[in-house]
């Protein structure tokens, strides 16, 4: 089961791009605080978590300083994608005071950020082990961090589906309703695509069995309860790849995936998220 659909490329095109436009709405010009600080003062500051979480975000946190001060050191004492305990240092930052306090609500910020959404991905993933079923992703994602948030879901041991509406078709209830004929719809959207996994959203088992018909073999079920489902996975015959999604938590997710689905996919993921509590602390300061 593939986990990331992102390219090195995408990625660190979209690192550059989230940290200069962060950087630029935070400080702007100039950071007037940081002038109360002597330019040749060092510093050593450290990040710690404030309670437990899975990491993810370390490139965002690196690029933060080193746009700002190449001349920044930065020593990692976990890894990406690792689970730390409450009050667990994560990195020590070294070199100039200004640049490590310019720096640190932009960086804390991205490593919060992800952070949550790794670590959330993470549960969910955990929540499900030992069952054939996947968590995926959705578009559902905060406005500019799209690859970012999937590059987490991915660090959390998720999966990524479409990055966007350029590379996947996805027909939903509103294409559905607006296009003149519903049994040309396969067939027109295999024109306009480069793969044939063309996915459609259905809300009840009749629409479920009319597209199985037409030859749809990506279906989206939509707020499908328990026994609906279990009722399209047998219908199904293992002729489609069948995705549930709609009102899913924690607590019924067992339940869903024990249903056979294939995927279930989750917008809270990326969208129902509460950083994670990390701080920055200055352990040793000298002025020059």
């Amino acid at each position: 089961m593939q986990r990331s659909k992102i390219n090195k490329k995408t990625l660190i095109e979209a690192i550059q791009t989230n940290v200069k436009m962060a950087i630029q709405e935070d400080i702007g010009n100039i950071d007037l605080s940081a002038q109360l600080i002597e330019a040749k003062s060092t510093a050593v500051a450290y990040v710690k978590a404030k309670e437990s979480a899975l990491i993810a975000g370390i490139p965002w946190f690196n690029a933060t300083f080193l746009i700002l001060d190449p001349k920044i050191k930065i020593k990692w004492l976990v890894k990406e994608g690792e689970i730390v305990k409450k009050n667990q240092r994560l990195c020590e930052v070294y070199g100039s005071a200004k640049s490590i306090l310019s720096g640190e609500r932009v960086a804390l910020n991205f490593l919060q950020t992800l952070s949550s959404t790794s670590t959330i991905t993470h549960q969910y993933v955990k929540a499900i082990a030992n069952t054939h079923t996947g968590i995926f992703d959705t578009r559902k994602t905060i406005p500019g961090l799209r690859i970012a948030q999937k590059y987490a879901v991915a660090i959390g041991g998720g999966n990524n589906q479409r990055i966007g509406l350029f590379d996947q078709i996805l027909i939903k209830e509103n294409h559905i309703t607006s296009a003149k004929k519903v049994d040309d719809l396969l067939s027109l959207a295999l024109k306009y695509s480069k793969s044939k996994d063309i996915q459609i959203e259905v809300e009840n088992l009749d629409q479920f069995k009319k597209f199985i018909e037409l030859g749809f073999r990506n279906i989206l079920l939509d707020n499908f309860n328990i026994k609906d489902l279990k009722k399209a996975v047998l219908l199904n015959k293992n002729i489609a790849t069948l995705e549930a999604s709609g009102n899913i938590t924690l607590k019924n997710v067992k339940k869903i995936a024990l249903t056979g689905v294939n995927r279930i996919s989750l917008g809270a993921l990326t969208k129902n998220i509460k950083a994670i509590d990390l701080s920055m602390k200055i352990e040793t300061f000298k002025s020059l």
